[in-house]
């Protein structure tokens, strides 16, 4: 689990350096691109993390408590990443995202809403500490309303 979280933190930090070095060269268009790109890759992961442990919820797979707990440590170190990766105001630029313009229009709200959900991933990763199917079931619910609390006020309906 340490090593993932020092391989999390040296990708970001090197994504991070190679990125303030290039944007001098880039365009806003450029530099936007980038920044969405960034955000839908935090995203995808917490997908991918949340997918499996979605489908143990719904009786889809059998409860594996290594599984959640791996992946709940994963979307918690995930979350914490939103406020980070939505700092760079896209708005005006073309870019294909999902994000809502009303994200930086309300920028204190939606950080409030990345709080609560790190709050709950937080939570969630605890319960799953434990190794008991009831307690992270229990904790999979709030994290999922507030990760569908944020979609509902900040991203574009998909369906």
């Amino acid at each position: 689990m340490k090593r993932f979280a020092a391989s999390i933190f040296f990708l970001i930090c090197s994504f991070i350096v190679v990125n303030v070095m290039a944007q001098q060269q880039k365009t806003p268009q450029e530099l936007a691109q980038n920044a969405v790109e960034v955000r839908q890759s935090v995203f995808k992961l917490l997908d991918a993390h949340m997918e499996p442990i979605a489908s143990m919820a719904r009786g889809k797979l059998p409860f594996d408590a290594v599984l959640a707990r791996k992946n709940s440590q994963r979307i918690a170190q995930l979350a914490a990443m939103i406020p980070d990766v939505f700092t760079m105001d896209t708005r005006g630029v073309e870019v294909e995202t999902l994000a809502l313009d009303k994200i930086w229009d309300n920028h204190d709200d939606f950080a409030a809403h990345a709080q609560d959900l790190v709050e709950k991933a937080t939570a969630f990763s605890v319960a799953a500490q434990s190794g008991d199917q009831a307690a992270t079931m229990k904790e999979l619910r709030p994290m999922g309303s507030a990760c569908g609390n944020c979609h509902d006020n900040y991203r574009m309906d998909v369906d």
